[in-house]
């Protein structure tokens, strides 16, 4: 004969089950997950550190945030005199962005646009008006990633090597745009 258990001792006997299951899953995840680590803390450990000499490396300027933020107002003012809404982006020497500033009633595409010609600036460390002539030779220059050969970038140099592009974007032309990257690049001097 078989018997049957109230609800109650179903209940407390599946919430048993599930606990120990659970205890039981959770603790080898656990154990799984602190297995590796103490594998890698033992590796790590037991590796030397490797010291470079010194003709194996390179040290580079960079310009700091309140030369960027200082520039990048400058091109921003220069822009409002005469009447011109514009974005302005300073990358640093790797074409990272230190500082973008959206000038008010700047258009929404002059925010990429003028990271864009900050970094091609910087890249092949030219204003970008004087690049775009180089697309009539080698038109595929467009395609590489993150560039824009338009008028507006110009490159921050310390030393004659590049350090920093400023680029701006939202004015009628790029005459203009690079126009006021001048004058956010003058500002540093």
């Amino acid at each position: 004969m078989k018997k049957t258990l109230s609800r109650r001792a179903r209940l407390a006997t599946g919430g048993a089950v599930l606990a120990a299951v659970a205890a039981g899953t959770f603790g080898t995840v656990a154990a799984n997950a602190s297995a590796p680590e103490a594998a890698q803390d033992s590796a790590v450990s037991a590796a030397p550190a490797a010291a470079a000499g010194k003709r194996d490396t390179t040290t580079s300027t960079h310009l700091t945030i309140d030369a960027a933020t200082e520039a990048a107002r400058a091109a921003l003012k220069a822009a409002g005199k005469e009447g011109q809404r514009v974005t302005v982006a300073v990358v640093d020497r790797n074409g990272n962005t230190i500082l973008t500033m959206r000038g008010d009633g700047a258009g929404p595409q002059s925010y990429e646009s003028a990271e864009k010609k900050a970094y091609t600036a910087v890249s092949w460390n030219a204003p970008t008006s004087e690049l775009e002539g180089r697309l009539e030779n080698a038109p595929n220059l467009k395609d590489i990633p993150g560039t824009l050969f338009l008028g507006g970038g110009v490159p921050v140099t310390a030393g004659k090597a590049p350090i920093a592009g400023i680029g701006v974007a939202g004015a009628p032309s790029g005459a203009l745009d690079e126009k006021f990257a001048r004058a956010g690049a003058a500002a540093l001097n």
